[in-house]
């Protein structure tokens, strides 16, 4: 379908999705707040005319909408889902024969090989320092670009579907890079990435990295994808694309014939520092050693543009990412994770911080209603803690779908409400300490290591939940204390005084031993003071007690570390307490700053787009 991003960007115009920015706008701080504004406001793509300090124009919130999103992929997305179940689940696919269906996609695969074509000659070369030096938070490290594709292969002359296409931030200024000839390549645990740099380090060679930048929006979309077993990157931008994808190779590296800009290096063999960067959980973070890519050849087309995103406290425009991911991989869970019929990684927590899941408990279909319990749903979330990117899930609820017709995943309230209703704290709550958390995660021990835990649910109910403000009158706290609010039946946010690392809690936990409705509110978030006010300057659309809840706890808890419980015990390694559950997600020493920008570069950001006509 679109040959090139501008082709995409002016068919996005055509349809009154796009507005260009004729002002002048600063790479440095500036435009990264419009985009976060225009987003804010629910503004359409835009294009920016003139950058400063750049000649290549930039674009942004190309994905930021459901409507775009359906837009710019309306001729290949219902043929990429179609593929995705057969490759997903061939056997349920052919169970339910449809000739039409079959060859649906069996075309859609054959159509969609990606195709040598094109030459070097088509583009010109410059350097980083000619791209927007986009710096999107005031403690970033340097410039970044934040919708790379990065392509590596496991060898120079592996086949072409053996290419791993991913996204992972570059960071091409700053730090203790060489101006031009260094940049960062911030790849986090569990990447595909990092089978080809362990087999190239293991071989003693460097490894070639191809990073395109642009080009039709499809590729940018196969970027983030979180592809089946041998199922290409490129394939998928293919179908997705109603287009193959183009390349050609130059001097063992991997060109893509219709990005905007290719940028080709090698991964040297030791580490540079790269970061700190405001990053998708509305915290930054930190500087790092990460891989230093030494830049051979910067190219870029005639009239290249320079696409963007801009991350934070969710949702942001990666929000829409992950929303079309879901629609896609839906047919994938159940083949890939059989028992589970549901999963939702909760994105006001920020994605891996929260995951629910509904599975099934039917390990004793003769026990009574009464002597049900989680076991079955043990076995699926240990299944769901090792599977691809949910094994970075920290806090993850499971409860089984037997227990009530219609429980649903994305109704968070609801499901929270099931799960309280029914959990016994002194056996439900299963721990794994000291293992690996996701990078950019700053409430563990150190980088990549923290804590898990299953909060599993199945039976009949234990407990009624209530959400009654007069109930929290009999209520004392102590001092420094106060209730912020009841969130949802059975959860409170409860203010605190500021951390101290000998805090044990006690008589906080005192206070709710001899509160008449303990059981009744079995969930307690512990937050800092005025901490639920955040939402005006951290960069989200969102500004409601629930999102709140849901961002301060899980991004700001290690649950090893910051869930404690009326009359808590360990017994035989088991940990155990009674309601309520407290957890602390106030900021600690060790946590990493919060995301927020100077009130002078979010007036003028709205200046420009008010002057642009576009809000």
């Amino acid at each position: 379908m679109y040959k090139s991003l501008e082709q995409a960007l002016l068919d996005l115009e055509k349809a009154g999705m796009l507005k260009r920015i004729h002002a002048e706008v600063d790479p440095h701080l500036e435009m990264a707040e419009i985009a976060r504004e225009n987003f804010r406001q629910g503004g359409p793509a835009l294009l920016f005319e003139h950058v400063k300090g750049s000649k290549f124009r930039a674009a942004c919130n190309i994905f930021g909408s459901d409507e775009r999103f359906n837009f710019l992929f309306r001729d290949g997305f219902e043929q990429t889902k179609t593929a995705i179940q057969f490759k997903s689940n061939p056997v349920e696919f052919f169970r339910r024969p449809s000739p039409a269906k079959f060859w649906k996609a069996a075309q859609a695969g054959i159509s969609s090989m990606p195709m040598r074509s094109g030459s070097i000659s088509n583009f010109e070369e410059c350097s980083l320092s000619d791209l927007p030096q986009l710096v999107s938070w005031p403690m970033d490290g340097g410039a970044f670009i934040t919708l790379p594709q990065v392509a590596t292969r496991p060898s120079e002359n592996a086949n072409i579907l053996q290419t791993n296409l991913g996204m992972y931030r570059i960071q091409i200024s700053g730090n203790d890079y060489i101006p031009n000839e260094e940049c960062g390549l911030h790849y986090q645990i569990k990447r595909d990435i990092a089978r080809h740099h362990q087999k190239s380090l293991e071989e003693g060679r460097p490894l070639k990295v191809s990073i395109f930048i642009g080009g039709p929006p499809s590729h940018t979309f196969a970027a983030v994808m979180p592809m089946p077993e041998n199922l290409s990157e490129l394939l998928f931008a293919g179908m997705l694309g109603n287009r193959r994808f183009r390349y050609f190779e130059h001097d063992g590296y991997i060109v893509s014939s219709d990005a905007d800009f290719c940028i080709l290096g090698e991964l040297e063999p030791g580490l540079k520092p790269e970061g700190p960067f405001g990053d998708h959980i509305g915290y930054y973070s930190g500087k790092h050693d990460f891989p230093c890519m030494r830049v051979q050849k910067v190219l870029c087309k005639k009239n290249a543009i320079f696409p963007f995103t801009v991350v934070g406290r969710p949702p942001q425009e990666d929000t829409l990412f992950g929303k079309f991911i879901h629609k896609i991989t839906e047919p994938m869970v159940p083949a890939s994770l059989p028992g589970v019929y549901g999963i939702h990684a909760v994105d006001d927590a920020g994605v891996h911080p929260l995951c629910l899941a509904l599975g099934s408990e039917a390990f004793r279909p003769y026990a009574t209603a009464e002597e049900r319990e989680p076991m079955e749903l043990l076995k699926t979330a240990n299944a769901l803690l090792g599977f691809n990117q949910a094994s970075l899930t920290k806090y993850l609820l499971i409860a089984a779908k037997e227990d009530a017709a219609g429980l649903d995943v994305n109704d968070v309230p609801a499901f929270f409400t099931h799960v309280l209703e029914r959990i016994h704290f002194d056996r439900d709550l299963h721990f794994q300490t000291a293992t690996t958390i996701d990078t950019l995660d700053y409430t563990g021990t150190s980088l990549n290591h923290g804590s898990k835990v299953v909060i599993a649910a199945a039976g009949v109910k234990c407990r009624e939940l209530r959400n009654n403000p007069s109930d929290l009158e009999s209520l004392t706290l102590p001092q420094g204390f106060k209730v912020a609010a009841i969130v949802m039946p059975g959860v409170l946010m409860i203010e605190g005084p500021s951390y101290k690392k000998s805090e044990t809690l006690r008589d906080l936990k005192e206070a709710f031993a001899h509160w008449e409705f303990r059981e009744n509110y079995p969930w307690i978030s512990i937050i800092d003071e005025g901490a639920a006010n955040v939402a005006a300057n951290s960069g989200t659309s969102t500004n409601n007690i629930l999102s709140d809840f849901l961002w301060l706890t899980f991004t700001r808890s290690d649950p090893a570390q910051d869930i404690y419980g009326i009359d808590e015990t360990v017994e035989e390694k088991h940990w155990k307490c009674s309601a309520p559950m407290i957890i602390d997600a106030r900021i600690k020493p060790h946590h990493q700053k919060q995301l927020t920008v100077p009130a002078e570069i979010t007036a003028k950001a709205k200046q420009i787009l008010k002057d642009a006509g576009v809000l």
